[in-house]
């Protein structure tokens, strides 16, 4: 997509976090939190990432059918925000190519939310004009879009090709201004939140300062990336206590690979600090195109599987929760379609212990 290179200018904490991003209509225009659930709860909400965040990273195209599958099934196991595609040009992101058929291509089920990946403001009028075409629907196709960061200059190039990250907010406000005049909500994401693959340790200020930036463009909610997936729970913590002094717990979200195998116990972690938000794939796919070596997403499974009859639910659709042996099933289908086999640590034990099962 870009050239990659570490930015020779590291930025200081604070420089970008001017009142450019300090409007206090924009934070009222978000309007009340509605799909996330505050701190006091035990309640864990799951934004499925699998059908964007999880596809993204493959080398095939994907075919449209595949993808509204995905997202149908998704929603029968109980999924209630499942992350649809993104408006990016499919010369540089193939395999998110169609995700306006894609949309169409949804059951949609009241209760339930498809936003979708918007980088720029090509995207949102991409997104806008589709909309458009379906005003008379009486549930629209979307009503959400996700914008993102990053917390290091090195990554804020390989990714979006821009020199700063204090470019890249400047570029992300009206996208996210457009957005919310629209009736549309907004929700945010910060990548390399601990280390970044170019640039090393993330300074958790630099994460503070761009997510208070995100969060006062108007994003309900702010997801917090370990994009490497080399974070390890006292890591996690650090930054959530730093983030936490300027932006609610209940406005953030934790979005955790697994590349060495901390995941769950990153999410455990920041449920312990009061997020009650959790990014998921399931069937563990994902990666990241611009972090060498990073392996996908935390399974949805493995999430499900941790929290089961611990002292947090998870809200769904299906008898108010997410059913697991249903993910599982979906782990391995979606796994199959892309030719090879689900890495959920669940999902690969729920299996074990079925095919078990038939043998006695």
């Amino acid at each position: 997509m870009s050239t990659i290179r570490a930015c020779s200018r590291p930025l200081r904490p604070g420089s970008f976090a001017s009142s450019t991003f300090r409007t206090s209509t924009s934070i009222q225009r978000s309007g009340p939190r509605k799909y996330g659930t505050a701190a006091a709860s035990n309640v864990v909400n799951i934004v499925e990432v699998g059908p964007r965040d999880g596809l993204q990273n493959e080398k095939g195209v994907i075919p449209v059918s595949v993808k509204s599958e995905l997202i149908n099934r998704l929603v029968d196991a109980g999924a209630l925000l499942v992350e649809a595609g993104s408006f990016v040009s499919p010369k540089w992101v193939p395999q998110m190519a169609g995700t306006g058929e894609v949309l169409q291509g949804i059951r949609q089920k009241p209760g339930v939310h498809f936003p979708v990946l918007v980088p720029n403001q090509k995207g949102l009028e991409n997104l806008l004009e589709l909309l458009s075409t379906h005003s008379n629907s009486p549930v629209p196709l979307t009503d959400e879009i996700a914008i993102f960061a990053a917390a290091s200059d090195a990554f804020t190039k390989a990714n979006l090709n821009l020199a700063t990250i204090a470019e890249s907010l400047a570029r992300l406000e009206p996208v996210a201004r457009a957005a919310l005049d629209k009736g549309l909500r907004v929700r945010g994401y910060v990548s390399v939140v601990v280390h970044c693959p170019f640039s090393g340790k993330v300074d958790p200020k630099v994460v503070k300062d761009v997510t208070a930036a995100l969060r006062n463009m108007g994003c309900y909610e702010v997801s917090l990336g370990d994009t490497v997936g080399r974070a390890r729970p006292h890591e996690v913590a650090e930054v959530l206590e730093e983030v936490k002094k300027v932006v609610p717990v209940n406005m953030l979200a934790g979005h955790f690979h697994d590349t060495f195998g901390t995941a769950v116990a990153n999410v455990m972690t920041a449920l312990s600090h009061g997020i009650r938000t959790i990014d998921a794939s399931v069937g563990g796919l994902g990666g990241c195109p611009y972090s060498p070596g990073a392996t996908g997403n935390v399974a949805t499974e493995d999430v499900l599987y941790a929290l089961k009859d611990s002292e947090y639910s998870v809200a769904g659709g299906v008898n108010g929760t997410i059913d697991l042996d249903k993910m599982v099933n979906i782990g391995w289908w979606i796994s199959e379609q892309l030719g090879r086999e689900s890495i959920s640590r669940a999902g690969r034990g729920v299996k074990a212990r079925r095919e078990r099962e038939k043998k006695q």
